[in-house]
């Protein structure tokens, strides 16, 4: 009997009828589609987008050179050359991130000490050339001032929540 109704089934095309319900019963419901450029969607708070090297409030650069992003990247995206300076401390002379190779994961932000490396929250960028891949010093620290607004008001919201 089981076979039977099977082989009908198969005969009168019973799976096309189902989906055919389906799509009709979404065909005039509202549609969800966002517009990007228009309308943006809710990020989330653990969103990690691009690199930025941030800075004291006197101007001088945080990294210490310590290089813990360098040791915990997985990707090993992450090149630190270092020298030290007259006063005795240690500071970045070439802090290299390719993001071709960049899993955005986040590790080198946990491992720093001095909250020098951040993931902002900027994902609007594209490359013409292989070359603009690769995130230099000048360009975080640049990326840095420019987004340090933003990147203070999420380390701020952070601490509410924990």
């Amino acid at each position: 009997m089981a076979a039977l109704k099977h082989y009908f089934r198969s005969f009168l095309l019973w799976e096309l009828f189902i989906g055919l319900r389906l799509t009709g019963k979404y065909l005039f419901a509202r549609k969800i589609t966002v517009q990007y450029p228009e309308e943006k969607t809710p990020m989330s708070p653990r969103f990690r987008g691009l690199h930025a090297l941030r800075r004291y409030p006197n101007g001088e650069e945080r990294c210490i050179a310590c290089k813990l992003c360098e040791a915990v990247c997985p990707a090993l995206a992450i090149t630190i050359d270092m020298q030290q300076r007259e006063d005795g401390t240690r500071r970045t002379t070439r802090y290299d991130i390719d993001l071709f190779k960049c899993i955005f994961c986040g590790f080198c932000e946990e491992s720093c000490p001095v909250d020098s490396i951040v993931e902002t929250r900027f994902f609007e960028y594209a490359f013409e050339k292989r070359e603009e891949s690769i995130m230099t010093k000048p360009k975080l620290l640049a990326h840095g001032d420019r987004m340090e607004a933003s990147i203070a008001a999420d380390r701020a919201a952070d601490a509410r929540y924990r």
